[in-house]
């Protein structure tokens, strides 16, 4: 590590389209689905099937989801974003600077390095996601270090994550999930603890990273919830592709817990820190449909935590143990 003088914090989300617009998805989804660590299918095979198949018809529907979410202020997962910038940049005073980039997108990781980074900068790069696995932590790391690797900067970074179980981040959750349940009226029968899916294969290779940060998650919360497990289901959601993914799949259950006489249903989405299209529309719209089709009455989608105190704090110590 090079002696720096200066302390940048960069906080890194997914990314999201510039305008929910086939034209903006189709060159959102080029970027986020060539990602070898997204699909990583030979490119010779994979690249002909995306731009042949994948990016002739599903930007145009993906555009209309994205247009039934899409706020006055520009898409919910920025909107988040900028709120936990703007929250831990309130806290931070002088100590160090924050900013935010992107893994996919226009505000992209060398951008943001080549525009705020120097000799003597240390960057901190901290991925918005608590669960580690090739798709999210990983692909983040790996964009950052070649961006450094191209300006001459790598001595410059620290990568680190927040923890899956980290006490702020299960605090602000139980947080949204009681202000949820109050909003509503009272506890729902079942809960649900929904996760993005991965292909099996990957988190098999990953020696189950994901699916045990996902799982380490879920018991602290239930935990902090003081909810019993057996009215509780870990489940994954987001499937794309033909290949076997991680199970219990969040859609079946949506149909399923209705014939189980489960008629009021929460969820809540602890793999995404900022509310989006997964949360919002396929959660919340998707998700209320089916299980309100399949016999069920009250549906409570819990919020996103974005800038909670508890998570912002939680952010802080996985970025400055020490402090």
């Amino acid at each position: 590590m090079t002696k720096a003088n200066r302390r940048l914090l960069i906080i890194v989300n997914l990314g999201t389209p510039d305008a929910p617009t086939p034209a903006a998805v189709h060159k959102f989804l080029l970027e986020f689905l060539s990602d070898p660590g997204v699909i990583d299918l030979p490119r010779w095979l994979w690249q002909p099937i995306l731009r042949r198949f994948v990016l002739n018809s599903r930007p145009p529907k993906v555009a209309e989801l994205y247009r039934s979410i899409w706020t006055a202020d520009g898409s919910p997962l920025e909107v988040g974003t900028r709120k936990i910038a703007r929250g831990i940049r309130e806290i931070a005073d002088d100590h160090f600077e924050v900013t935010w980039a992107y893994r996919y997108g226009d505000r992209s990781l060398y951008r943001t390095l080549s525009k705020r980074v120097g000799a003597d900068t240390e960057a901190i790069i901290l991925p918005l996601y608590a669960h580690r696995t090739s798709s999210t932590t990983e692909s983040v790391f790996l964009e950052a270090r070649r961006a450094a690797q191209t300006l001459g900067i790598s001595a410059n970074l620290r990568e680190v994550t927040l923890e899956a179980d980290d006490p702020g981040f299960i605090n602000a959750l139980a947080d949204c999930c009681r202000s949820a349940f109050a909003k509503a009226g009272g506890e729902p029968d079942h809960l649900l603890l929904s996760y993005h899916g991965i292909p099996t294969r990957y988190d098999r290779r990953e020696r189950r990273q994901y699916s045990t940060d996902c799982l380490a998650t879920t018991n602290a919360l239930l935990k902090a919830l003081n909810w019993d497990p057996g009215h509780a289901t870990h489940c994954y959601q987001s499937k794309f592709g033909p290949e076997p993914w991680l199970k219990p799949t969040t859609s079946d259950l949506f149909t399923e817990l209705p014939q189980r006489r489960i008629r009021s249903l929460a969820v809540v989405t602890p793999g995404f820190l900022t509310d989006g299209l997964e949360t919002i529309e396929e959660i919340g719209t998707q998700g209320r449909e089916l299980f309100k089709e399949a016999g069920g009455d009250t549906f409570i989608r819990v919020n996103a935590p974005e800038d909670h105190p508890a998570l912002l704090a939680g952010l802080l110590r996985a970025a400055f143990p020490n402090c």
